[in-house]
């Protein structure tokens, strides 16, 4: 299902139930350790994020909502075109594009298209450069930048056309 909710563009906050059942001496270290379980499993969605919950109890219980509404304003954010290139700017210094046969990727800027899901593209030189761990290594920077938790981010690279002047 988690799988489905991606490939949807869809917000997600994975909540475990049950949690009455952990001995209560150990549960923050049994917590962390689950966590790390859960995240492991559930790698392709680590922006989503964990909730440790007993509908029994109610432990927990009063998280689940304001973190829903949490995640459904995160999908909603909207980042100035100014912002996400002053980021741009950081990370290309911090950790340029690698090359690719000798050609070397140049991201011009980037913009915010679309909410729900937050969609960014990025002008290119040419998208064929781009190495899906150079994606990934932007998707992870724009996260630590703008958050977006519980929310996948859609990135789209275009190539610039270029204006060729034809000859008369």
């Amino acid at each position: 299902i988690a799988g489905y909710i991606r490939d949807s563009f869809k917000g997600a906050v994975l909540v475990v139930n049950k949690w009455d059942l952990v001995a209560t001496e150990h549960w923050k270290e049994s917590q962390s350790e689950w966590e790390e379980a859960i995240r492991q499993r559930f790698r392709f969605i680590v922006y989503a994020p964990i909730l440790f919950i007993s509908a029994k109890t109610r432990r927990g219980i009063n998280e689940v909502l304001p973190v829903t509404l949490q995640v459904h304003l995160e999908r909603q954010k909207r980042i100035p075109t100014g912002m996400l290139n002053q980021m741009l700017e950081k990370t290309l210094a911090a950790h340029p594009p690698p090359s690719r046969g000798g050609r070397q990727l140049k991201i011009h800027y980037v913009t915010q298209a679309e909410t729900r899901p937050p969609t960014f593209v990025f002008f290119v030189n040419d998208r064929d450069l781009l190495h899906f761990s150079y994606e990934r290594h932007l998707e992870n920077r724009l996260r630590d930048a703008f958050g977006f938790m519980g929310t996948p981010i859609r990135l789209v690279f275009k190539a610039r056309e270029r204006k060729d002047r034809e000859r008369s």
